[in-house]
């Protein structure tokens, strides 16, 4: 019996210790492609799309995740080979885990003197090892305590908590959606304090309760109205002269048996992941702004370059978000890209119109990108390192009507271009370093100048204090 829990925490211990190695392998993994692409492109550090975006679109199309937390990743694998290269090691040997190694980064990432770096990464990964298993506070304080040791003015104590401030939005799929915030102090309590107004302003008969009306109030805080419409359903209700609310506009996709009330269907929200049901499609459009969508089908391409209306409000509903892989950033807020050029010969179709958002836009147009679209508005996509990814329409699976071949076209004869477009790029009047030093510098003078008053402070104090005693 205990020979075989010995040995299952045994294999325990060894998949922990391989997960660990693993996350050192992937941080080490992406270091190697940022050699790479700054070797080859180094120079475009002060592009608007700069190597960064690139080296951060590759690594989220091979891993299947955001562009965000593979930028996270590119900060932690450039932390490991710049700063933190003996801590990193114990990472890739799986003696520390990951959670481990990005509290080190954070907490010394405001270090500037390169042999005080090195000092504090040789300290930390002699002792990394022999700290038993601490909480994420006890963990960072022990870090403080070493930066403290050699760089008082590189201890993160600059508003550590404002940092995190946030307001996150996410919808639960039965037409309602959550939100979580965590804001300043004065702004919450403002906020509270509208809500509890708006509330207030309709009349005894408001069938809803108290956290209903300040629910209800947050959608009349958003469209800057001044009063909660009541629904006391009564005539002669006092609240009924007040001035209607300025209207918000959002776009719902729907089918027309969903809006007859006679379908079970939901509708999709244009800009969230938001379903609405189909009960709520019905209600909404009684009072809705209802617009067609026309699927062009037999249509034939159109002769300009910015498609119509009609035809790039459908290439949104079909879409529903950029189509570069793992992109959810919505359609409405997104460029419509001609897959083949328009300078190339390519028309203004559908087939050869896609929904894409300015950064990847831009990856595309001066990185090597290519795309290839078919009928049916899937997009086979090859990176500048020759993988191959495809995505497909976000409403495939809702609204798959929408996805129906559009048309082959017909073929278009290659025509040489000049390739070199660089000039063409908008430019950064600052690089992300040049930002960083500066958030660096910014950070370490705030911290110098609070340990100087809590310095002169306690000269004040010891000063007070220095008088005889009374007796």
């Amino acid at each position: 019996m205990f020979e075989q829990t010995s040995a299952v925490v045994s294999r325990l211990r060894a998949a922990s210790r391989a997960e660990n190695q693993a996350a050192g392998q992937r941080l080490a993994v992406i270091g190697e492609l940022d050699l790479l692409w700054l070797r080859r492109f180094g120079e475009r550090e002060t592009w608007c799309t700069d190597t960064q975006d690139v080296i951060t679109a590759e690594v989220a199309t091979a891993l299947g995740i955001t562009q965000a937390l593979a930028a996270s990743y590119l900060d932690y694998a450039r932390a490991m080979r710049l700063r933190l290269p003996q801590v990193g090691a114990l990472l890739v040997a799986g003696d520390i885990d990951y959670r481990t190694f990005k509290t080190v980064v954070y907490r010394t990432d405001l270090i500037t003197d390169a042999e005080v770096m090195a000092a504090v990464d040789a300290e930390v990964a002699l002792k990394a090892c022999r700290w038993p298993a601490m909480t994420q506070g006890r963990l960072a304080a022990q870090m403080d305590r070493i930066v403290a040791r050699a760089d008082r003015d590189a201890v993160r104590r600059r508003r550590e908590r404002h940092a995190d401030r946030e307001l996150s939005i996410w919808d639960s799929g039965d037409g309602l959606t959550e939100v979580f915030g965590r804001l300043f102090v004065t702004d919450a309590h403002a906020v509270d304090a509208r809500l509890d107004a708006l509330a207030s302003t309709v009349c005894a008969g408001d069938p809803r309760t108290r956290n209903q009306r300040r629910a209800d109030a947050m959608g009349a805080l958003a469209a800057g109205a001044d009063r909660l419409a009541c629904r006391c359903g009564q005539s002669d209700c006092p609240t009924r002269t007040s001035p209607p609310p300025i209207p918000v506009v959002i776009h719902v996709v729907a089918e027309q048996a969903s809006l007859d009330g006679t379908g079970q269907a939901p509708g999709s929200m244009i800009g969230a992941d938001a379903l609405v049901p189909a009960e709520l499609v019905a209600e909404l459009a009684r009072s809705a702004k209802l617009r067609p969508l026309v699927h062009p089908a037999d249509v034939a391409p159109e002769p300009g370059y910015i498609p119509s209306q009609a035809l790039a409000d459908f290439v949104r509903c079909r879409d529903l978000t950029c189509r570069f892989p793992g992109c959810d950033r919505p359609a409405v807020h997104c460029d419509i890209d001609h897959t083949i050029a328009h300078a190339d010969g390519g028309p203004t179709h559908a087939s050869n119109l896609k929904s894409l958002c300015r950064l990847h836009h831009l990856l595309k147009t001066f990185w090597g990108w290519s795309d290839q679209q078919l009928p049916d508005a899937t997009v086979i996509w090859t990176s500048p390192s020759g993988q191959t990814y495809i995505t497909t329409a976000g409403s495939a699976l809702l609204f798959p009507s929408l996805c129906v071949p559009t048309g082959a076209l017909d073929p278009i004869p290659h025509r040489p271009r000049c390739t070199d477009r660089t000039a063409m790029m908008p430019k950064r009047q600052r690089t992300r370093t040049q930002n960083r030093a500066a958030r660096i510098t910014a950070e370490r003078r705030h911290n110098h100048r609070v340990r100087q008053r809590e310095q002169h402070r306690e000269k004040l104090r010891i000063i007070a204090n220095d008088e005889p005693p009374p007796f």
